[in-house]
């Protein structure tokens, strides 16, 4: 794992920026990765190819948006909360999956400096300019603490958090969760469990299953900002990986799957169309067809518990908004990890 060191405000610790697993993964490998999701029966792109600067910006704007409910819902909620979960775990280092300097982060960060145990953060993020400008900014909000950015996947370079030797609280916010398929859900939990010491804790942001219409809308803004961020993967692709998608060959759709109970985020093409997969092959698009790059799981209280099962974490509290939008669920293990 390689170590930077980066300056931190004046009177800030100096920030660690280290990179992951990920970082080993070589482009041939990414390459074939992405040809072989695109080569499905219903063609896919990671969410991961989203968050390039361009889409971590998109994304920003996303948070904002009258129909985007969570993010407000969210931070509410954790406004509530803040005090009561930190108390109840006792946490001195926060260790945030999927890292921001926003409002929500810092209300647990205010909440842990109200009770005089703040002593760390980790931050773990796949964009490496958006983690190190909030590593920065939190090292020079909170001074006291030791601030440490990791450039990596949650999916695969939980490992990497280490143990700073502190009794932590794991986060992970803005209902991200959901992003994982079914069969994702129980690896990426086992591994949570493998990072957690015994007097660890985790706090999960879900948002919650609800009417079809105000879902729907949240995926689908009145100023496209979603439809935009959508189609910067393919742009990304391009980029990244010497694919020729034509953008304006597509458009962005998303759905409310009910007997799933997640959102459907797909690029469908308004015409016929065809893409390079970067060997002798090209991949064709009929109008109509779909790439599908985004699913969103929406939970209740029984869905998650049942996702807990096996996974050597328990529920230990459950905290909602008064309309029952979202939900923040505090997890602790349980049993022996090397078991789960």
């Amino acid at each position: 794992m390689k170590t930077r060191q980066t300056a931190g405000a004046e009177i800030g610790q100096p920030v660690r920026i280290e990179h992951g697993r990920h970082r080993s993964v070589s482009l041939d490998d990414e390459r074939a990765e992405v040809r072989r999701n695109l080569l499905r029966t219903l063609p896919r792109i990671d969410s991961k190819y989203f968050y390039d600067d361009v889409g971590s910006h998109l994304f920003e704007e996303i948070t904002v948006l009258p129909e985007y409910y969570q993010t407000r819902t969210e931070e509410a909620l954790l406004a509530a909360i803040a005090d009561e979960v930190v108390e109840a775990t006792g946490a001195r280092e926060l260790v945030e999956l999927g890292s921001g300097a926003g409002r929500k982060i810092q209300l647990l960060l205010d909440a842990m400096r109200r009770g005089s145990h703040l002593e760390g953060c980790v931050l773990l993020d796949i964009n490496e300019t958006f983690l190190r400008s909030s590593a920065e900014t939190l090292a020079a909000r909170y001074c006291e603490m030791e601030v440490r950015g990791v450039v990596g996947d949650f999916v695969h370079d939980l490992g990497t958090v280490g143990n700073g030797g502190r009794r932590r609280l794991f986060i992970f916010l803005a209902g991200t969760i959901g992003n994982l398929y079914p069969r994702q859900m129980d690896g990426f939990l086992r591994r949570v469990r493998a990072a957690l010491g015994p007097d660890d804790a985790f706090l999960v942001g879900l948002d919650l299953v609800k009417d079809r219409g105000r879902l729907e809308a949240a995926y689908n803004d009145s100023a496209g900002v979603t439809a935009e961020f959508n189609l910067n993967a393919l742009r990304v692709l391009n980029r990244r990986f010497g694919t020729d998608f034509e953008i304006d060959a597509f458009e962005h759709v998303a759905f409310y799957d009910a007997d799933q109970e997640w959102i459907e985020m797909r690029l469908r093409a308004r015409r016929p169309t065809s893409v390079s997969l970067g060997d002798t092959r090209r991949l064709r698009f009929d109008a109509g067809d779909d790439i599908r790059t985004e699913i969103s799981r929406k939970y209740t209280p029984n869905s998650f518990v049942a996702a807990l099962e096996g996974t050597g974490l328990e529920l230990s509290g459950w905290f909602t908004d008064p309309e029952a939008l979202f939900a923040s669920a505090l997890v602790r293990p349980i049993g022996d990890p090397e078991s789960s």
